[in-house]
């Protein structure tokens, strides 16, 4: 098909139904930066909060750039994937040192940032300074895929390059904004990845080959995933007189420089934690086991047990923090769980 047909009526569609969001307010590309982060990996109506939020804390790049590692973790916590807010300090850092505090234009400065790949740097070149660059999402593939009719395994590294070449030659500075706009939101809103996509409605039905051909529910195709790997972990809530102790998480690997309760291999019962706890030099009240718990990661799954441990003497090694001083704290959504309540809960 030729796939300039599809310019005209979804620009169109696009202008007319577009959602209201506060990133489309008064584009900046320090808000198109911002808000295509914050984007990844998480839904739109979750995002919106965040994103005003951190608009008020960091207005800038330069805020950015100087923003304490606390304060921008605690501002990033419920979005997850937190190396994506280390990446953005730093990026910031390099558009301070290297491009005099503005944010850069093209295509080969973008993707050199830290956190940047392909899509962000098409999104931010186009969506900011109108450059005739693709930015090729997971709802952007899923749209072109039925629109063209393709079989092609939309997981493979060379089915996104592949879209990304049959866009770049009908892109146009005039109209790419609300074009790449108008493909993003197709697929969230109408193109959706189930089975039963609002076709009747589609701006694109008149043209979209899976749907002559009856192939909807079929494309894309995409290949089998890894199965996710499961591990066991004991969370050790332990507390000595009204406060709890908290260990700040290596700054490499999973949760990153975080704040969470210790954290153990495998699923203890209570004789092995007493043993631990001996070890540990930790003197024992009571012991009380909690509610187990599940969080699931991108590739790996934790199977969470906890015990709540009422010392006698302070852990050592630890921090010890109030119930007050923990919502303070950059605690990742898996330790929230087993968060002490507050009184009024």
């Amino acid at each position: 098909m030729n796939l300039e047909e599809i310019v005209a009526p979804l620009t169109t569609w696009y202008r007319a139904n577009k959602r209201d969001l506060p990133w489309r307010k008064e584009v900046t590309p320090y808000k198109v930066w911002i808000s295509e982060i914050m984007l990844q990996q998480t839904r739109v109506e979750a995002v919106k909060v965040y994103f005003e939020r951190f608009m008020k804390e960091v207005p800038s790049v330069l805020h950015l750039s100087k923003i304490d590692d606390d304060q921008l973790l605690k501002l990033w916590e419920g979005l997850g994937y937190y190396q994506r807010a280390r990446n953005l300090k730093k990026a910031a850092q390099v558009i301070m040192g290297q491009f005099d505090g503005k944010i850069p234009s093209t295509y080969a400065d973008l993707i050199s940032l830290p956190g940047i790949g392909s899509y962000t740097a098409g999104a931010i070149a186009s969506l900011a300074f109108q450059r005739p660059l693709p930015a090729v999402d997971g709802n952007v593939l899923r749209v072109l895929s039925r629109v063209m009719g393709s079989t092609k395994d939309i997981s493979r590294e060379q089915t996104k390059k592949e879209m990304e070449q049959h866009l770049r030659k009908i892109l146009k500075s005039s109209f790419v904004s609300d074009f790449n706009q108008g493909l993003m939101e197709l697929g969230a809103l109408i193109c959706v990845p189930d089975t039963t996509p609002k076709c009747e409605v589609c701006p694109l039905r008149h043209l979209c080959i899976a749907r002559k051909q009856d192939l909807v529910s079929l494309i894309p195709i995409k290949g089998s995933k890894t199965p996710r790997k499961k591990l066991e972990k004991t969370v050790l809530i332990l507390e000595y007189k009204g406060s709890y102790a908290i260990e700040k998480r290596p700054k490499e690997g999973l949760l990153a420089g975080l704040y969470g309760f210790p954290i153990l291999d495998g699923h203890l019962n209570e004789e092995d934690l007493r043993h631990w706890l001996t070890r540990n030099h930790i003197q024992v009240q009571t012991i009380e086991r909690q509610k187990p718990h599940k969080h699931v990661f991108t590739h790996l799954e934790w199977q969470m047990i906890a015990y709540h441990v009422l010392c006698q003497n302070p852990p050592s090694g630890y921090l010890l923090k109030s119930k007050e001083a923990l919502e303070k704290l950059s605690i990742p959504t898996a330790f929230q769980y087993f968060l002490p309540k507050k009184e009024n809960d």
